[in-house]
C-alpha cells in the first residue's frame, strides 16, 4: 500500500514541476503511476550463471585445513537473480556481484522480450558491472539524474525483481546522503558512497534504479542493511553521477573503470583535531601522506593541509574524496578548497591516470614457517575498496599463497593485521616478525567482512 506521506509526490504535471505540500483531497490522490510508466520500460530482469569450485566447509579455515588436506570437490552451477538499467546504445548497468565472472547472462525486459548478454566492463570497487546487449534494437533507456542535486526528504522510486516475482516498484525517501560504509560494521561495505533510500530493497533488486520524480536515474540500487535477510528500510544505491562515468568509459571501449589518481593518504578531521586546527567543527580530511606525482602535491597541497570541498561539494571521508574526483573525467580540472599554514585556499587539481609504475611493492616471504610462499603488499586505498574492507584498515594483503603458506590455508585477499600480536602495517613488520622463529603463531586477519583468529605450531 501506498503511504499516505509519499501520495503528496506529484502536485501537479508535468513531472518536472516543483515539489508542493499537498493542499487539498484531489492532491492528496495523485498516483506515482506517470512515473512509473516513464522508468518501467527501462529496467531489466537479470538472470546470470556461473560455474564455481568447491570446497569442504573447514578448507578456509588456516587451523582446521591442516587435518582434512586437500580434496577435490566437482564444480557446481549457481544462478544470481537481479536487475539492471538500460542507459542507451545498448548497454545495461547492473552490480558487479549480480554478473560478476558470470558464464551465462539473459535480460529479461519489462515486455518479456529475452536477449543475450554480455559483460563489458567491471569496476568491483563499486561493484558496478555494465552489459551490452547481442542483438538488440534501440530499446527504452533511462536518462540521468545530477545526484548531486538530491536531498534528504525527496521522494523516490526503486524499481526491480525482488525475490524472483517479475518487476515490482517500491517508494520511499532519500534517508540519507554521503554515506561511506564507515560504521556499519560487517552489514555495510566499506570504502564506498550511496545515496540511502527507506524504497523497500530486497534481494533481486539489485541492480535496479532508483528513480527521481522526473522519472530520471537518481542511483543503482546495491544493497541493504538488514539482519533477517530483508528490508529493513535502510537501503542504498550507487549515485548516478558516479554510474554515468563508469557508463561513459564502457562506450569508449574500456574493460575496466580507470579512476583519477589521488596520491594522498587522508584522515577524516575528527573533534580533537578541528580543536587544534582552529576549526569551528569537524570538517574535511588531513592530508597524512603525499606522493610526489600527485595531482595534490602538483596544485601546491602539502601534508597537514585539510581538504574541504571539490567542487563546492564536502568532503568528509577518503571515500567520499576518491568519489568526488571519479564523478569527473580524466583530463578535467576540478576546483578543491583546502585549509594550510597560510588560511583557506583554492587552487585546481587536474585528474589523471595512475602513473604506470606506481603499484604496491610486492614481498615473498621465504623464511620457513606458515606465511613461506606468501606474497603480501601494503593494503592501500584502492585495495581496500576492491576488497570492500573499511577504507582506514592497517594491514598487509595475501596476493598469493603457495607452499606451506597455501597448506595453512592462507588466500589471496587476506588482510594480515597482526602476528604474535603485533601489528603488521607494511610487507616489511610481517618478514621482521616471521624472523624471529616463533614456536607458535597467533595470526588475527580479515577474510571477507569475517575476522578470523588461527594459531600454528612450529
Amino acid at each position: 500500500m501506498i503511504r499516505a506521506f509519499a501520495l503528496a509526490i506529484l502536485t501537479a504535471l508535468p513531472l518536472t514541476a516543483t515539489a508542493q505540500t499537498p493542499e487539498n483531497t484531489a492532491q492528496m490522490q495523485m498516483s506515482f503511476a506517470p512515473v512509473v510508466k516513464q522508468a518501467s520500460p527501462a529496467v531489466v530482469n537479470i538472470y546470470a550463471t556461473r560455474v564455481v569450485e568447491r570446497r569442504l566447509p573447514f578448507a578456509e579455515d588456516p587451523f582446521f585445513s591442516q587435518f582434512f588436506g586437500e580434496i577435490d570437490l566437482p564444480p557446481s552451477v549457481q544462478n544470481s537473480l537481479g536487475s539492471g538499467v538500460i542507459v542507451g546504445d545498448g548497454l545495461v548497468v547492473s552490480n558487479y556481484h549480480v554478473v560478476g565472472n558470470a558464464t551465462d547472462i539473459q535480460v529479461v525486459l519489462a515486455d518479456r522480450r529475452e536477449y543475450t548478454a554480455r559483460v563489458v566492463l567491471t569496476d568491483e570497487a563499486a561493484d558496478l558491472a555494465i552489459l551490452k546487449l547481442d542483438a538488440a534494437p534501440p530499446l527504452p533507456a533511462l536518462d540521468f539524474a545530477d545526484s548531486d542535486g538530491a536531498e534528504v526528504g525527496d521522494l523516490v522510486l526503486a524499481i526491480g525483481n525482488p525475490f524472483g516475482v517479475g518487476q515490482t516498484v517500491s517508494s520511499g525517501i532519500v534517508s540519507g546522503l554521503a554515506r561511506t560504509g564507515q560504521g556499519g560494521g560487517a552489514l555495510m561495505q566499506g570504502g564506498r558512497y550511496f545515496i540511502q533510500t527507506d524504497a523497500p530493497i530486497n534481494p533481486g533488486n539489485s541492480g535496479g534504479a532508483l528513480v527521481d520524480m522526473s522519472g530520471k536515474l537518481l542511483g543503482i540500487n546495491t544493497q541493504i542493511v538488514t539482519r533477517s535477510g530483508g528490508s529493513n528500510g535502510i537501503g542504498f544505491a550507487i549515485p548516478a553521477n558516479l554510474v554515468k562515468q563508469v557508463v561513459a568509459q564502457a562506450a569508449q571501449g574500456a574493460e575496466r573503470f580507470e579512476r583519477p589518481y589521488a596520491g594522498v593518504e587522508v584522515q577524516t578531521v575528527d573533534q580533537s583535531m578541528a580543536q587544534a586546527l582552529g576549526l569551528e567543527r569537524p570538517m574535511g580530511v588531513i592530508i597524512n601522506r603525499i606522493g610526489d606525482e600527485s595531482p595534490f602535491a602538483e596544485a601546491g597541497l602539502v601534508p597537514g593541509d585539510v581538504i574541504v570541498a571539490v567542487e563546492d561539494h564536502p568532503v568528509n571521508a577518503a571515500a567520499e574524496l576518491d568519489f568526488r574526483l571519479a564523478t569527473h573525467p580524466m583530463g578535467e580540472q576540478v576546483t578543491v578548497r583546502y585549509l594550510s599554514q597560510t588560511g583557506w585556499n583554492n587552487t585546481e587539481v587536474t585528474l589523471v591516470p595512475r602513473p604506470k609504475g606506481l603499484e604496491p611493492a610486492l614481498d615473498t616471504i621465504t623464511v620457513d614457517g606458515p606465511f613461506q610462499g606468501m606474497t603480501v603488499t601494503r593494503l592501500t586505498r584502492d585495495i581496500a575498496a576492491s576488497l570492500r574492507a573499511p577504507s582506514d584498515l592497517v594491514g598487509v594483503v595475501v596476493v598469493e599463497a603457495t607452499g606451506r603458506a597455501a597448506k595453512a590455508g592462507f588466500q589471496r585477499g587476506d588482510i594480515l593485521l597482526s602476528v604474535n600480536r603485533r601489528a603488521v602495517a607494511t610487507p616489511e613488520d610481517l618478514r621482521t616478525v616471521v624472523r624471529e622463529q616463533s614456536g607458535w603463531w597467533r595470526v588475527d586477519f580479515m577474510r571477507g567482512n569475517r575476522r578470523v583468529t588461527a594459531r600454528f605450531n612450529g
